[in-house]
Order: C-alpha cells, then structure tokens, then sequence
C-alpha cells in the first residue's frame, strides 16, 4: 500500500513484486550520485537491485550480438555501499525474502531527502528483531552518504549476540534492464581494498575504458569496535554486539565517493578516505542535510492542493536530486532516467526540452551548466555533420561522454525476442531542442554574455545544419528535408522502402524554421564586434544570411484531409483497427513491438508512439505558432488546429510516458474538459508504472519535470519574452489553486498565487528594476516589494 502526504511518501508491507518500482522512486542522490533505495541486507537479484551512479561517470564496451559488434556506452554502476546485513548468532543472515516479516514500512521524507525503514522479523519464540535504518545522500557535501541503523530485540528469544557485516561491493556489473542482458556490463576492473584506520575500510577500482578512477572509504561507528576484513573485490566489516531486549542498539555507516573526474583533488582514494574520516557524526550530517534541503525546497516552492500537489512534490524531489546546484559544478547534461536506474544507457536525449523550461526559472545556474555540456560537445557535432555531408552542427540523438552518436544501431523487442535494427539516429530534430533551450534560457535569466556566447556559437551552426539539409524541390517550390525520424518513431522509414527516414516531418521542418529565423535575428542584434569576430571566425557570409532567410520562409508543411501532415506521405498510410488491438492485447502502448511480434510494422500505418505533430504546441504559445506558419505561407486557424488535434489523439497508443504530458498542455487549451484524464496520466506515469516494469530502470525525469512546467508555465500561460513575463492563466478545474515561486532576471523568490479566479504576484524588495507583467487585455508593473492582486476574467 502506497500512502502519500505533502511531506512524505510511505510504502506499507513488503511486496517483491514491487521492490524494483520501489527502489526507483525512493532513490536518493545529490546531483553529483544518486543511491537506489535497496534494502541493505540484499544483494542484487530478480527482485532487487542496488545501484550507485554519478553524473557523467560513463564507460564504453563492446559486446556481440546477433552476428555482430555492438558498441555501447554506459553510465557505470559503481561500487555498492550499502551491503549491511545482520542476524542472531548461530542463526541465518535476515532478508525479507528468507525470514518471516512481521511488519514493514518504508518512508521518504521529502522535505529532508531522508529514507527511512521500519521492518519486524520474526525471531521465532514469539520474539522479534526490529530494524529501524535512516539513509542519506547528503545534499550538502554532495561525496557523502551515511546510514544509521538501531536493532532493538523484543522478547528474550530475540537477544542475546547479534552479528553484523559490513562491506564496500566492487564486484557489481550493470544488469539493471533485462533487455541488456545479452551485452557486456562489467565495467569495473582493478578492484582493490584496503584497512585506512580503525573503523575504517576502502575500496578502489577503475572503469575498463574510460579510465575513470574510483575511491570509496566507509567508516562503521559502533559500541564495538569493528574488526577489517578486505576480500579481493570487498571491503567488508564485522561486528559483534550485544542485543539485550528492549534496548536498541545502533550502527552508523558512513561513506565517502570521489572520482577522477572531481575538481581539487589529486587522488581519489586519498580523498575519500580523508572526507570518510573527516565526517562528523550522523546527527551533525543529517542537521546539515536538511538545511541544504529546505534552502532547495525554499527556491523550488511549488503549492498545489490534493493529490496531484503530493505527486507534483515527489517529482520535484527526484528532479533536484539529479539536478542540484552541484551539477552546476560538472559536465554533465540532463539524463532521461535520472541518476535511477540503468535504462537507455544513462544517456542524454532531447529531455532537456521538458526540464530546462523548469530550471530555468529556479536554477538558472544549473540550466547554464547544462547548455555548457551541449557546447562543450559543438565540435563533436560539427564532425558529426561533416561525416554526414552537411555544413554546421549536427547533435546526437544520444549522447554520453565525448558528444558522439550513442543510439543503438540494434534494439531488442522482448515481445519476439529479434533484435532490429535501430533508426532513432535519424531524430535531428534534437539539434533544434538544443537552440529551443538556449534561447528561453536566455529570455528567462536574462544571460546576455552566454546568448552572445557560447549560446550564438551553438545558434549558428545548427542553423547552418538545417540550412544545408534543405534541398530545393521544383515541383513543389519548397525546400525540403528528407530521410529524418521525428519524434513519433513509431514510424522510420516508408512502407516497403529499402532506406531508413521519412520525408518532410512537419515538427523537425517548422522547429528548423524558428532556429533559422530566431538565428538571424540573434546575429543581426549581436553587439557589432561580436558578430564581426563571430562571422570571421566561422566563415559566416551574407549569401548565407540570405540563404537561410529563404530556407526559413519555403519549407515545407504537408497537410491531408484539412489536417497538418506528420510527414509527407502520412495521408497515404492505412488505418489501423484500434479497437481490435486493444480488445486482443489490452495494453497497447508499445504497438510497435507487438505489430512486428506480429510480422508487420507500424510503419504502414496512422499510428503514433507520441505527440509529434502536437508537439509543436507544447513548444509555442498559439500566436507564436501561428506566426511560424504564417512566415512559411500557411494560415494556421483555430478550425485548422482543432482538427489536427483531434485527428492525431485518436491514433496515439502513448508509448512514452512523455506524452500524457504533451497532450493534456494542448488540450488544456483546445479541449480543456479532456486535459485533465492525459494531465493524470503524466502525474502518474512513474507512481503507478503505466509503462508496466520500465519505472524500476529508473524514473522518467522529462516527464516529472514537465509535470512541474505543467503548473509553472502550461496552466499559467506564462512567457519570457521582450524583458516582460507574459502570462495567460488556463482555467482547468481540477487545478485551479495554485503558487509557484521563481527566479526571473534577478528577481529571486517572485511568487505567483492563482486562486478563485485571482492572481496575487508578489516581487520580494531588492535594488532590480521593477518586473513587467503582460496579460491578453492588460499591462502591469510590479515593483520589488509589491504585492499586485489581479482579477482574472472568467
């Protein structure tokens, strides 16, 4: 039983079945590492699976698949530092899968990123062993983790001698995901341990290609002294202590991880061991960590009433913990699993598109960081184009360390066991989400060095890409783009083709077309030194400028049957008999999978893995939108709109837990008495598992951060544009009170409250310049330390 309030989220009794899904959703990390929330006393197994992983710490192995090579990249899962198990001696070590539980609970503290554990084995005798752990990943020293433990015996049966061992585990691989079962997942090589001081016990080891090093030192505090024993691939520590009834007795665990991609350290093993025995003592630890954690929850304030305000906090906190202001710190981009689990490799895809519209107006700082990753990797992308025959800038749909292609050229379908080729490589529209982020980054923090920058460096050359991939057509007298996968993929290539790639995807030519416009403009405002060192550095001529004026003006838009057309061609596909499939299979959301288990292929038909088309007014306020149509010579009309709408969401299956979230912020303007049902279905997508098992690999961070944007900019109308914050408030009933606080242009903790058809906007006193607000039928400006309460027409 799962139970919720605005402060914790609880689990009672224990269910192996769950225990995957669990140990996801109550993972604790930092921004630097995250730990899975495993029960300590259990090693990895079919029912569970601890797993440590840091941002950015990949390693690459080659396995052979299928008859072939197969190249890939992972986020590493390290050491493990929790293994602490126990029993009575004489007697077995205690796991809830071997002894009889009498009662269990599991609480995480949200406001405290605290995991807290209640569990009651049954000794026999009518005794009872009753364990109490406390779990932090400490957010304020983010190489810190620590574990305290009380065993308290209950009846005589229970007391008596109680053994404890302890240990750092080297000999972990990554086996998080069926699916991958079949590759190479042992990444840890040059596994050795060590005795540092009394108490105190390290391991060190390294990633097989990467090189990167690992030091980990424990420190175990107990009534009794530990005695060391290190094994070839385990630090581990034993304890005898006595357990006299009633009395708890405690152990604490503290842990200390450092790598050789930290700043300020020479040696990682020396620095962890030197953090382990500088450590204060867990109750220090904890005071600190949970004021680092309500200075995070102070700047990400978020009130919404009920249960989608409790789910909305859980998702918050699995967002800080992977993206914390330590991250602006490192190089690392956003991971679309978190620091949870093993899926999708640990890579990083497009789902910055749905979280870096939330840090933006909170984390400006961790937003700038991760826009650094991406121009960090520009020259790796410039090869990549290059290799391809094209001008600019081409960015992987995958990426991992160095910015190469990371996509799979193989993928598994479990449904047949055939492993497929994998097109998801041909998604250049990820380069357009890159430039999307740069700029209302810019617009919200208002960072001018970094748009003139780093910011127009990246604008530049995937403007350039788009430019050059746009090939004339006379017949139509359009430019086009052909051979790309957009954001659907359930569709790659045409029906019977003999070549990967569509034609003409509408949401990758309209995205292209604003990078090409909103690159110009960009250059023709840049401070005039700027863009003479810019241009002469990169070439930049004005048959150029007028190229991609053109280019920006002619691509096209295909449409069918009064409709806009996911790609050119859509209208020939067939129909697909929805109610058969889902009265044959129930769940369809991976149709693809279960059309090839079939023979067939998703390719033949009017059938959409997830919003592709629809994505584009997630992306763009309806007036914006329709001025990019406009500007590429279509009238795009509310009648035009709703059709596509309508069209598209009755041949969506859902496959990504991405779009619930991207259809209820359409609908919420289109067709607000159906937003609320797909809003459900992203609020719940990782709580209740809709994906069925994909939870357990790790959380869907896109989908929990646009969950919060949902609030924060979806049902606010809210805009950052031309220095003003823009706002059109969407009265959906279900959640109509709400309060967000933000950070605009300097502006820290500006709150916005929505309640009964009223907006009160408070700017806290500071020396800024007053904060310009514009609704549909007015202008305000509230200067700092006033309070404006505006009164919403209905």
């Amino acid at each position: 039983m799962t139970v919720a309030t605005d402060r914790t989220w609880e689990y009672h009794g224990y269910r192996a079945a769950e225990e995957r899904l669990r140990e996801s959703l109550c993972t604790l990390g930092n921004g630097y590492f995250a730990t899975r929330g495993a029960l300590p006393e259990c090693a990895a197994d079919d029912v569970h699976y601890p797993g440590t992983y840091a941002a950015g710490c990949y390693d690459r192995l080659t396995s052979h698949v299928a008859g072939r090579r197969v190249e890939n990249e992972d986020l590493v899962n390290l050491p493990d530092w929790l293994p602490l198990r126990f029993r009575l001696t004489g007697g077995r070590w205690l796991t809830p899968d071997t002894a009889t539980v009498l009662g269990h609970h599991q609480i995480l503290h949200l406001d405290s990123g605290l995991l807290e554990r209640r569990t009651r084995y049954g000794i026999g005798g009518g005794g009872a062993l009753s364990v109490r752990q406390q779990r932090l990943v400490h957010m304020a020293d983010p190489h810190l983790a620590a574990l305290r433990t009380e065993f308290t015996a209950e009846g005589s049966s229970a007391a008596g001698e109680l053994e404890i061992e302890a240990a750092l585990d080297g000999n972990v691989t990554n086996a998080g995901v069926p699916r991958y079962r079949d590759l190479d997942g042992r990444h840890l090589t040059h596994v050795h341990t060590g005795t540092a001081a009394p108490g105190t016990v390290w391991l060190r080891c390294r990633t097989r290609t990467s090189d990167i090093r690992i030091g980990m030192a424990a420190r175990l505090t107990a009534r009794a002294p530990a005695e060391d024993a290190p094994e070839p691939s385990r630090a581990v520590q034993r304890l005898r202590l006595p357990l006299p009834p009633g009395r708890p007795v405690t152990v604490d665990k503290t842990v200390a991880l450092h790598t050789s991609r930290d700043t300020a350290i020479s040696d990682p093993l020396q620095a962890a061991v030197d953090r382990a025995g500088a450590a204060p003592d867990f109750r220090e630890l904890l005071a600190s960590h949970r004021t680092a954690w309500g200075l995070l929850w102070r700047r990400a304030e978020l009130r919404v009433p009920g249960e989608a305000g409790r789910i909305l906090r859980l998702h918050l906190f699995h967002v800080l913990q992977t993206l914390s202001p330590h991250t602006a710190d490192l190089d690392v981009g956003v991971p679309a699993r978190g620091l949870h689990g093993e899926a999708y490799r640990g890579h990083v895809f497009w789902d910055e598109l749905f979280v870096l519209p939330y840090l933006n107006l909170h984390f400006p700082e961790v937003s700038r960081a991760l826009l650094r990753y991406r121009h960090r990797r520009l020259d790796r992308a410039r090869a990549a184009a290059r290799e391809a025959g094209r001008k600019g800038a081409m960015y992987p749909w995958q990426s991992g360390t160095d910015g190469r292609e990371e996509s799979q050229r193989l993928h598994l379908n479990p449904r047949s066991g055939r492993w497929l080729p994998d097109h998801s490589h041909l998604q250049h529209h990820v380069g357009s989400a890159v430039a999307y982020n740069v700029v209302r980054y810019c617009e919200a923090s208002g960072d001018t060095e970094f748009l003139h920058t780093a910011g127009a460096e990246m604008l530049l050359e995937i403007a350039r890409f788009w430019a050059d991939s746009a090939t004339w057509d006379e017949q139509l007298g359009r430019h086009r783009i052909r051979g790309v996968v957009g954001p659907d993929e359930y569709h790659d290539a045409y029906p019977g083709a003999d070549r990967p790639g569509l034609d003409d995807n509408t949401y990758t030519n309209v995205t292209a077309a604003w990078v090409l416009h909103r690159t110009l403009h960009l250059l023709r405002t840049l401070p005039e030194p700027r863009r003479r060192e810019l241009a002469e550095r990169t070439c930049l001529d004005d048959a150029e400028f007028d190229r991609w004026d053109t280019v920006s003006r002619t691509l096209h838009v295909p449409f069918h049957e009064g409709v806009i057309s996911q790609f050119a061609g859509y209208g020939d596909l067939a129909e697909l008999d929805w109610d058969g499939y889902r009265k044959t299979y129930g769940d369809i959301r991976r149709l693809d999978r279960i059309l090839e288990a079939e023979g067939d292929t998703s390719n033949r038909y009017r059938a959409s893995k997830q919003a592709d088309v629809l994505m584009l007014g997630y992306l763009f306020a309806p007036a914006e939108l329709r001025r990019l149509f406009a500007r590429l010579g279509h009238r795009l009309d509310e009648g035009t709109w709703r059709r596509t709408v309508d069209h598209y969401l009755a041949r969506t299956s859902h496959g990504s837990t991405l779009s619930g979230l991207v259809h209820g912020w359409v609908l919420a303007r289109a067709r607000r008495a159906e937003a609320w049902t797909f809003c459900q279905e992203a609020l719940r997508g990782d709580i209740a598992d809709v994906q069925g098992g994909t939870t357990g690999e790790g959380i869907h961070l896109g989908a929990m951060a646009g969950t919060l944007d949902l609030v924060q900019r979806g049902l606010t109308g809210m805009e950052t544009r031309h220095g003003a914050l823009w706002l059109d408030p969407v009265p959906l009933p279900e959640l109509s009170a709400y309060e967000v606080c933000l950070r605009y242009r300097g502006h820290w903790g500006i709150r916005l409250r929505l309640e009964r058809g009223q907006m009160e906007i408070a700017v806290p006193s500071s020396d800024r310049a007053p904060v310009d607000i514009r609704l549909p039928d007015r202008a305000v400006c509230v200067r700092p330390g006033r309070t404006c309460l505006l009164m919403l027409p209905e």
